[in-house]
């Protein structure tokens, strides 16, 4: 049987301009010009590999289409939406918290990201494809309703979830988010809601510093719908893999939702310059399969993923298309040039210290699922 996997792609998430910087800085005095890591070269390359190895023939092009401002308002507040479009159609300026700049325009693209992971979700709901990946940008699963924050203007995720329960008669949504900084923005957008199941899996106090922790569990109505795995530096593939197995797909299976949406960040990779993990592309294609197989089983194979973070143009596209291998079943032959140096590192050997991690985050889960 044919695995129909939609995706979703648009040159003018490339144009959103983050501008010249030290990286996460901006630039002036002793900080030489630079690019913001938040560029559109990894985004652009995992576009062009989609392309360049066949891959593009196997999936099932998803037209983006603008988020409305409707959309926008289920899930931002009207002077963070109002705010944005200003500055977007001024010369630009920063999302909220001082770190996400944008340039003229940038409302515009990043409605379209928005509109782009609801475009893949409706279009995996109605039964048109199987599965869907979303390669959107700028990101979202910082953002949080009153605020942009970590070059997250919307959420998309979670402005993607509203619509689908507004329009499409879905009722329980889990997400699973990878991305090696904390999903803040979508903890705090549903941290009362009892239908919305939050799972992240992060590098522990990386960014925000002061979130992820194993005890943020929900509030209100919500208590028990948030799951925090946060994982100590250096965890390769086998920690990731073993995350997943006992504490991601148990909680989904538990929670038993309609629809799963993936916040999948490459930024777990070994090469990757804002995190310290070690995930090669391997380890992202097991994480995917293993997800695809939960959903399966769970929710009728309705899964979607929506691009975040991943700051290495050399090795983000080859984790992306081991992700689409395993959601389309279609592969595609081409290796993953920098398994010559990270495939056989011990760093994907699940450590006591991280087993003991994540037997944390297992206890947790398995008490909010007695609870």
């Amino acid at each position: 049987m044919t695995t129909r996997t939609g995706y979703v792609w648009h040159e003018r998430y490339a144009w959103h301009d983050t501008g010249t910087a030290l990286g996460i800085y901006p630039a002036g005095g002793a900080l030489q010009p630079w690019h913001a890591f938040e560029s559109s070269e990894s985004k652009s390359r995992i576009a062009g590999l989609i392309e360049v190895s066949g891959m593009l023939d196997a999936l099932e092009r998803i037209p983006a289409r603008p988020a409305t401002r409707d959309d926008l308002l289920r899930v931002h507040t009207p002077e963070h939406v109002d705010r944005i479009r200003a500055l977007s159609d001024d010369r630009g300026g920063d999302g909220g918290d001082g770190f996400t700049p944008f340039g003229p325009g940038s409302y515009e693209i990043a409605s379209l990201a928005a509109g782009g992971t609801i475009a893949a979700t409706r279009a995996v709901v109605a039964g048109q494809v199987d599965n869907a990946y979303a390669l959107v940008r700028p990101p979202g699963h910082h953002a949080v309703a009153d605020s942009g924050m970590g070059y997250c203007l919307f959420n998309n995720v979670a402005v993607a979830i509203e619509h689908a329960r507004a329009e499409l008669g879905v009722g329980r949504v889990a997400i699973v988010d990878y991305d090696v900084h904390h999903g803040n923005g979508a903890q705090s957008i549903f941290w009362e809601d009892p239908d919305v199941l939050t799972i992240s899996l992060h590098q522990e106090r990386l960014f925000p510093q002061d979130s992820g922790e194993t005890t943020e569990t929900g509030g209100g109505a919500g208590e028990g719908a948030c799951l925090n795995v946060p994982l100590p530096a250096g965890c390769g593939n086998g920690a990731y893999l073993a995350a997943i197995d006992r504490v991601a797909v148990p909680a989904l299976r538990a929670f038993a939702p309609d629809l799963i949406m993936v916040c999948s960040g490459f930024d777990p990779s070994a090469l990757d310059p804002l995190g310290c993990m070690s995930v090669t592309a391997a380890g992202f294609g097991g994480i995917a399969a293993r997800l695809l197989a939960a959903a399966g089983e769970i929710c009728g194979g309705r899964i979607v993923f929506s691009h975040e973070g991943g700051y290495s143009p050399a090795h983000a596209p080859f984790c992306a298309l081991r992700v689409l291998e395993a959601l389309s079943g279609h592969e595609t032959g081409v290796g993953d040039p920098f398994d010559l140096s990270f495939g056989d590192s011990p760093a994907h050997e699940l450590r006591p210290w991280q087993d003991e991690a994540i037997a944390q985050a297992e206890q947790v889960a398995q008490l909010l699922r007695t609870a």
